[in-house]
């Protein structure tokens, strides 16, 4: 049996739907997982896939937008992960955001009553010193103290790690309407939107600039002596630090006015915080943007400044939690198993792909390669144009070993298909390069085309 059985280690959004790819190809799992027996700075339950920091998975649109694609493809190969966070879907424009509860709730309840799969909850502290034949370390950016010092020891080398951070959540009832209205930049609606999706509290200039020097002036927790020279990732860096960087920063980043019309006013804002919908209910919002390690009096004391906020309460405050991932680029071959120990696989945000969906879809290709492994059945790699094939390829050595760090999915990891790129011959003879929307539609149809294809490729088929 020990040599049938695929043991997985952390039962987060990586685990889960490598779990449920592995099982419903006929292999028995086993999926360990901590808590609640051991628990994590950040985690507040013991479900499977809980979502410890944004409740979105970003944009759903897969004609133009990278992580959308991911979405589309993971839904083509049976994703647990897509199919339970459409079904707690709610508003969040031209995203698809989750309710995080009824989420977790869903991977659970189908993994727990999936035959093949059995949860263990205990503490798994290395990966060297058992007899397991196939193991997926999916354990994510929390990954324990002395699990970490067992990869430590595997791989040869020193971790990495970066910082990633929480954003608070809201009360909706606590907000001032007389001030904030719902809208969605430029009136987007999503898979399970209005075009009115998204909380907006106005600034004036004023207003903004006296936000920003507080917020600057704040007192803010301080960090270990090992944290002092950790980096942030650049994709969900504390709210505080993309201030330090210019006054006008928040400005172009999640604060921007642009594409927002107050009812309230026919003055232009000059900053605009949004605020999303966290819970099916409706009754908690996000900051959007807003992670942070200010200390919790001083985030309400500062975040009360915003307009409609004033008397904000806060089921959530942020917070900031280092992160863990391994040098995949030197350390894993192109299926995601380690160079000096084949038998042991990465999965997920660990391998330094960033994100809910990326994490996901690790967890989904080494799933089936695994199980592929497991049953003798030959499975070739995703094709490098699909949104699995260009993120693997990334994580698996696409990347620069020497200078890599987390990444999400985006067009920039796909291979240019140059003659695709080009304008018909044009009246003067010449032809001219595709820009924007119509550059990213080639990317996407070509994307679904190969996965379409790969899907039913005899290989995948035997």
């Amino acid at each position: 049996m020990k040599k049938t059985e695929l043991h997985i280690i952390g039962a987060g959004l990586a685990g889960s739907e490598a779990a449920w790819q592995a099982a419903n190809m006929g292999v028995h799992v086993v999926l360990h997982e901590m808590r609640p027996h051991v628990k994590t700075s950040v985690h507040q339950s013991d479900g499977c896939a809980e979502l410890v920091c944004s409740n979105s998975f970003r944009s759903d649109d897969s004609e133009y937008n990278a992580v959308g694609l991911l979405h589309e493809e993971m839904r083509m190969m049976n994703s647990l992960i897509m199919r339970e966070g459409d079904k707690a879907a709610v508003p969040a424009g031209g995203a698809l955001a989750v309710d995080r509860d009824i989420f977790s709730g869903g991977v659970t309840q189908a993994l727990t009553a999936h035959p093949n799969i059995t949860i263990e909850r205990s503490e798994v502290t290395s990966i060297d010193d058992n007899d397991w034949e196939h193991v997926i370390v999916a354990t994510g950016p929390l990954t324990s103290g002395a699990l970490t010092q067992s990869i430590q020891r595997v791989t040869g080398i020193d971790g990495l790690a970066f910082f990633d951070a929480i954003a608070p959540i809201v009360h909706l009832d606590s907000v001032n309407m007389d001030t904030s209205w719902f809208q969605s930049r430029y009136d987007k609606a999503g898979p399970a939107g209005t075009g009115k999706d998204y909380l907006n509290c106005p600034m004036t200039k004023e207003q903004y600039e006296t936000f920003i020097h507080e917020l600057l002036n704040a007192e803010y927790g301080d960090f270990k002596e090992w944290e002092k020279d950790t980096p942030y990732f650049e994709g969900c860096m504390p709210i505080e630090v993309m201030a330090s960087r210019g006054i006008e920063t928040l400005r172009f980043g999640p604060m921007k006015p642009v594409g927002l019309t107050s009812p309230h006013t026919d003055e232009a804002a000059h900053a605009v915080v949004q605020l999303r919908q966290d819970n099916a209910l409706g009754t908690l919002y996000n900051i959007v943007g807003f992670q942070t390690k200010m200390k919790y009096g001083e985030q309400i004391r500062v975040f009360r400044m915003i307009p409609g906020l004033e008397n904000a309460e806060f089921a959530r405050l942020g917070g900031l939690h280092r992160n863990t991932f391994i040098n995949s680029p030197k350390l894993l071959d192109d299926v995601l198993r380690l160079k000096t120990h084949n038998h042991i696989r990465f999965a997920g945000q660990i391998t330094g792909c960033e994100g809910y969906v990326e994490s996901a879809s690790t967890g989904l290709l080494a799933g089936q390669f695994a199980a592929s492994e497991i049953l003798g059945i030959p499975m070739d790699k995703p094709p490098l144009t699909t949104a699995h094939g260009a993120l693997l390829n990334h994580v698996t050595g696409g990347a620069n070993a020497e200078t890599f760090q987390p990444m999400n999915v985006n067009f920039g990891l796909f291979p240019v298909p140059a003659d695709e790129l080009m304008r018909p011959v044009q009246p003067s003879g010449r032809r001219k390069k595709l820009k924007g929307k119509d550059r990213k539609k080639v990317y996407t149809d070509i994307a679904k085309e190969a996965l379409g294809s790969w899907l039913k490729s005899e290989k995948r088929a035997a």
